[in-house]
């Protein structure tokens, strides 16, 4: 069977009722999958962030034939507040950096995960992502891509840790 083809693009406010989808999808599979407090115990991520995401140009959705998978994505210098302080390591460089956050995928097609993080690398050669200690596929996607683990990093939506990862485009 061929993968469909897939592509990046921003996300508009009509696509905010097939995103919610794809997040509640996300929060169900977490939880069934030995994660149920990254995004599930919360009602992580809130449709008024959403909202915020897509009106700031930074939500990004995946296409097949259909939205099949939703990201945040940035770039640029200190970006991210929370990944000015990490713990138990460091960051691998101090150079200007892209960061994606809540990344999920409808389930329709393998590889969406890897394309939307492929796709962000792309854009600025130095990718920043966190992601819960229960989220084993995602460490295991990160792992896959050549990611490098970190640190430990701490968000303000709750207290538990976020395993802190980066890439540079040049590490392959």
């Amino acid at each position: 069977m061929q993968e469909p083809s897939m592509r990046i693009r921003k996300a508009l406010p009509d696509d905010l009722p097939r995103i919610l989808e794809i997040y509640a999808r996300a929060r169900a599979f977490m939880a069934a999958h030995g994660n149920p407090r990254q995004w599930a115990a919360r009602g992580w991520p809130p449709e008024a962030l959403i909202r915020q995401d897509i009106a700031a140009g930074k939500s990004y959705v995946c296409e097949t034939d259909h939205v099949a998978g939703v990201f945040y994505f940035d770039a640029g210098a200190d970006i991210e507040p929370t990944y000015r302080v990490i713990e138990d390591g460091a960051w691998l460089s101090d150079a200007p950096y892209g960061v994606v956050h809540r990344i999920a995928a409808d389930g329709s097609a393998n590889g969406i995960g890897a394309f939307c993080i492929r796709w962000a690398l792309s854009q600025c050669g130095h990718l920043r992502i966190d992601t819960h200690p229960d989220n084993a596929p995602m460490q295991g996607l990160l792992g896959k891509l050549g990611f490098t683990r970190c640190g430990v990093i701490h968000v303000a939506e709750d207290s538990d840790p976020r395993w802190a990862y980066e890439k540079l485009a040049a590490d392959g």
